[in-house]
């Protein structure tokens, strides 16, 4: 058995999305002082690798805590991204069931820490996340800081359908070619989004 991790590291230099509050890392506790370690810290709900719930799009929408464990565990489905278009009809040849979560490779994680990384991605359309909901899967990640940029068309689209969205992931490459289960574990948050730990387990 293989696992695969999939989340970013967070700390003060993890990339921001514009507009969003800095990481900030304070000692609450030294060593050689207090005889432990210990730490504040604030963070935006949408930092490094992270879940969106519906309340982040949607006015009356679901905070991550009222979906149930078993949304943010499922079988995987990894799709290439070539030359930054995605393509519905390569969407429609994965083998998309109900209840997968589906990942987007497109190697921008490969310049995460570039400003082109914030500034210059893909854009999931708007028929391909209408075409997601239809199969009801769980949720969609990207290896991006989003799936797309304002008026946020694409998440309002998956959100209001359940579908949960990941960005940030990272180490997809890995995932070409196997089959695979996502485990996509957020801080539990009464909230519209949670950093969180996603990890694969490829199967023998």
């Amino acid at each position: 058995m293989k696992i695969v991790d999939l989340s970013v590291a967070l700390s003060e230099q993890t990339p921001i999305y514009p507009g969003d509050p800095e990481t900030k890392i304070i000692p609450a506790g030294i060593f050689e002082k207090d005889g432990y370690n210990d730490h504040y810290i604030s963070v935006g709900t949408h930092v490094g690798t992270h879940i969106d719930a519906p309340l982040h799009m949607l006015a009356e929408g679901k905070t991550l805590d009222q979906f149930p464990i078993e949304h943010f565990v499922g079988r995987g489905r990894l799709i290439e991204v070539e030359n930054n278009t995605f393509d519905l009809e390569k969407v429609k040849q994965a083998d998309i069931e109900e209840g997968d979560i589906v990942l987007f490779h497109t190697g921008m994680s490969d310049i995460y820490r570039k400003p082109e990384y914030l500034e210059d991605y893909p854009e999931i359309p708007g028929e391909i996340a209408d075409y997601l909901v239809e199969k009801k899967i769980k949720i969609v990640g990207v290896d991006m800081c989003s799936p797309d940029y304002p008026p946020y068309k694409t998440h309002k689209i998956l959100l209001s359908g359940d579908v949960l969205i990941i960005e940030n992931l990272t180490n997809l490459a890995e995932l070409a070619g196997k089959e695979f289960t996502i485990y996509a574990l957020p801080v539990k948050l009464e909230l519209d989004a949670a950093p969180a730990r996603v990890i694969a387990q490829i199967k023998d």
